[in-house]
């Protein structure tokens, strides 16, 4: 791919990234999402922080998640945990853009992880087909225009600065997502490009983290796009559960098979291997769909 020319690479990642709308729109329409993998290239982060931080380690690690089954990547160069060091976006390309430039020519899609606009624009130039916004376009003014430039697809999330419990969730995911796709749509970013992020574990309290997959069917009947859930081992687990970061696979688990119930069309995930085989399982006791291989017997 980086012998051929630009308008063939231009044309190559076009192809990859419709490849990746339709298969997003499928997963949306099927209750059948798709597992993304999520390879944290950061000495922070608050699960795998330090394990995949050099660029060898992240390529490997990645390419193990494919392995496990990973449609696609999920690719971060700086930690979004509450009290997370700032990176600058030189530093968080440097981290990220021989991840992506290694991967791109791969069976997953590839997605960057940055409320950045400039990290958002490298990524695409590398290879990546999504961008992956924790801050909606809210953070950098910039990235609506960079999502609409490139024409990656566009993961808008849900985020607050404070914590409110007095909130009724449901009424300011309305305002909150009526704004922004306004804005996306101002800026020229495609409808269809659009994905929807609940936004577990930001800006939210217990109850109301636990309504943000709650009203995922909400957000699919009112707005008609797709929605990711990423809550893979959160804190929220660990003050319901009483579970370390390393013990909260079940949990995980369990939520996010509700979200696939609930009409999730991503979900962005540590655990591929289990989140694969859990999702399959789901889809077929949900649809009465007979498996293809298989014994009856025990």
């Amino acid at each position: 791919m980086e012998a051929a020319g630009p308008a063939v690479q231009k044309a190559q990642w076009q192809g990859r990234r419709d490849a990746l709308v339709a298969a997003i729109q499928g997963a949306h329409g099927a209750y059948a999402p798709l597992v993304m993998g999520i390879v944290n290239a950061t000495p922070d982060s608050f699960s795998d922080g330090g394990r995949h931080d050099a660029p060898d380690q992240a390529i490997a690690h990645a390419r193990h998640l494919v392995a496990e089954g990973a449609s696609l990547i999920d690719i971060g160069g700086e930690s979004t945990r509450p009290g997370a060091d700032f990176v600058p976006a030189s530093e968080e390309i440097a981290r990220t853009r021989p991840v992506i430039g290694a991967l791109r020519d791969g069976p997953a899609f590839l997605s960057i992880d940055t409320y950045k606009a400039s990290v958002a624009r490298e990524a695409v130039r590398a290879g990546a087909a999504m961008i992956n916004d924790v801050w909606g376009m809210q953070r950098d003014p910039a990235m609506a225009s960079v999502m609409a430039e490139t024409g990656a697809v566009a993961v808008l999330m849900h985020n607050r600065e404070t914590i409110d419990s007095a909130l009724d969730l449901h009424d300011e995911f309305r305002r909150f997502f009526d704004a922004i796709l306004a804005q996306a749509g101002r800026a020229g970013i495609r409808r269809e490009h659009i994905v929807l992020d609940p936004g577990v574990g930001f800006g939210k309290t217990d109850p109301q983290n636990l309504d943000s997959i709650r009203l995922i069917g909400s957000l699919r009947e009112e707005y008609g796009v797709p929605v990711l859930l990423g809550l893979s081992r959160k804190s929220l687990f660990g003050r319901l559960l009483g579970r370390t970061v390393d013990e909260r696979l079940a949990g995980t688990l369990a939520a996010n098979l509700c979200g696939q119930l609930q009409g999730a069309a991503i979900l962005r995930v540590h655990d591929v291997g289990p989140h694969v085989d859990a999702v399959r399982i789901t889809g077929l006791l949900a649809t009465k769909a007979v498996p293809a291989t298989g014994s009856s017997r025990s």
